[in-house]
């Protein structure tokens, strides 16, 4: 196992690399965001030359890229446009989409799960039947409709709850747009936890469970679900980073200052410090994410064993 995941941890560092230095250069071509400091008026031209020395602007896309990763191991992920660090802005939005993704992935482990057992033990029934169309439906609806709808009806209508989050984005606050945020997820969780549970329940050895006289709920828990966990838990550890980064739609309908919502201001803006900044550390979550999910294997099924 110590091994496995040294050679692991060793395969990050060059996927990290990569990553970000395609961010990086994706970021650095995508406009001037010295002109999106000016505004309308364009820059005159020794105001323009002066903010490219001032943020690094004026030496070559690599230099940046090597200076913006030297500082990056010492924790300095630069400086926004407006003045302000960006771990500062960092501070202020990755605890709130946290919260936010917590709620999301509780509603896929929870709700999704037990749905797809439900319907994985009865595949063929009216439940079954059910639950499939109310997962399409919900996959074939854009997140942004669903958000809108429940806005309207829980927060506007009926005053269920608040329309917008407050800046303090309490867990409470933070359930309705996690199940927005979490919808088309726990669909697919809810359609591949059936798919794997109707398959595995005509494996050998739940028939030989069964034959032993076990009781049902042992067979479902102990044999059946920790088999057909292994498909759900690898979708739903790369849905981590997933969730994180792509909560933009949602923070921006509930006005949640989080990770989506800075990033959209940055690239709104062309502030290329604040995006490299933000995506350098999804990188990260979606690499620690994956490195978690491949450990988690061998304790749903023993089988599994690393060299």
């Amino acid at each position: 196992m110590g091994r496995y995941v040294i050679r692991r941890l060793l395969q990050m560092i060059p996927v990290f690399i990569g990553a970000t230095l395609l961010i990086f250069l994706m970021v650095n071509v995508m406009g001037d965001p010295i002109a999106g400091l000016c505004g309308d008026r364009q820059c005159d031209p020794a105001t323009a030359a002066q903010l490219k020395k001032e943020f690094g602007l004026d030496k070559p896309v690599w230099q940046q890229y090597l200076t913006y990763m030297g500082n990056v191991f010492t924790g300095d992920f630069g400086t926004a446009f407006n003045g302000q660090p960006v771990t500062e802005l960092m501070a202020s939005a990755f605890p709130v989409t946290i919260r936010l993704t917590i709620v999301a992935i509780l509603f896929e482990i929870v709700v999704g799960i037990v749905l797809g057992v439900v319907t994985g033990l009865r595949r063929g029934r009216p439940v079954d039947t059910g639950v499939l169309l109310l997962t399409l439906v919900v996959i074939s609806v854009p997140t942004f409709v669903t958000g809108l709808l429940l806005q309207l009806l829980l927060g506007v209508e009926w005053g269920w709850i608040k329309p917008s989050v407050s800046t303090d984005a309490t867990f409470g606050e933070l359930i309705v747009p996690g199940l927005v945020l979490a919808s088309v997820s726990l669909a697919y969780v809810t359609r591949l936890t059936r798919t794997s549970i109707a398959e595995n329940k005509r494996s050998d050895y739940v028939r030989t469970a069964v034959a032993k006289g076990l009781p049902r709920r042992r067979v479902v828990t102990r044999h059946l679900l920790r088999n057909s966990l292994i498909p759900v838990v690898t979708f739903i550890g790369t849905d981590i980073g997933a969730l994180m980064g792509g909560a933009i739609v949602t923070e921006r309908i509930f006005n949640i200052h989080g990770v989506g919502f800075q990033l959209y201001q940055g690239i709104l803006r062309q502030n290329t410090q604040t995006v490299v900044g933000f995506v350098t550390v999804l990188v990260l979550v979606f690499l620690v994410a994956n490195l978690l999910v491949d450990l988690l294997y061998a304790v749903l099924d023993p089988r599994i064993r690393y060299a």
